[in-house]
């Protein structure tokens, strides 16, 4: 985000204390401003941020406001990540494929604390239709809900301790609700529950050898 301001600062001079003058010339360097030719107004920020002469991020701008970037991280000529400002122009998520196919599959969302909150992620490409949420805590991963068979609704919902599965449970009859669920130690399957009574509580309880 410290880069973003910076760039704008390039070409902004009302804000040109936002940045210590060593950075600002470096970026100067680096950077091509694009402005609408009938406002003036500053349209879009090019930027070789490892200045090795190669444009590696597009910056959609609002005056000195951005809007979204994106980033050939690996300057591979396939885009690898896609950041979405708000009015403010704080950060407000962070796109990535996972597929390693130039286009974004999934979105990071960041808490109070600037660390990765949850991510949603979309098997078809579309940010209209994700298919799995995933939330974190500190320590990392600690629950995932699946739209399995792209209806709308999830269908799979998963916990994890200490990065690994501990819990895989399933909706086998569509009602909204588990039906079946696994649960794990130390990536071994040692129970599966099934038979769930009105409450959701499950009747059938098999234990599982190792």
């Amino acid at each position: 985000m410290r880069n973003l301001v910076c760039l704008a600062v390039v070409c902004t001079a009302a804000l040109a204390t936002a940045c210590s003058d060593p950075e600002t010339a470096r970026i100067r360097e680096t950077t091509k401003p694009t402005y609408d030719k009938a406002t003036g107004r500053l349209t879009e920020l090019t930027y070789d941020a490892n200045k090795n002469g190669r444009i590696d991020t597009w910056t959609d701008m609002d005056g000195n406001k951005p809007l979204r970037s994106r980033i050939d991280l690996d300057e591979d000529g396939k885009l690898d990540r896609w950041e979405y400002y708000g009015d403010k122009g704080e950060l407000v998520k962070v796109g990535f494929s996972r597929a390693k196919d130039g286009r974004p599959d999934a979105w990071a969302y960041s808490g109070p604390d600037g660390k990765v909150q949850r991510i949603e992620i979309s098997s078809t490409h579309d940010e209209q239709k994700i298919d799995r949420w995933e939330r974190y805590d500190a320590n990392g991963l600690v629950a995932a809900d699946e739209d399995t068979d792209h209806d709308g609704r999830a269908d799979k919902w998963e916990t994890f301790a200490a990065g690994a599965l501990a819990t895989a449970a399933f909706d086998e009859n569509h009602d909204g609700r588990p039906d079946r669920r696994l649960t794990y130690a130390n990536g071994q399957l040692t129970a599966i529950e099934s038979e769930p009574d009105g409450s959701g509580a499950f009747t059938k309880h098999v234990p599982v050898q190792p």
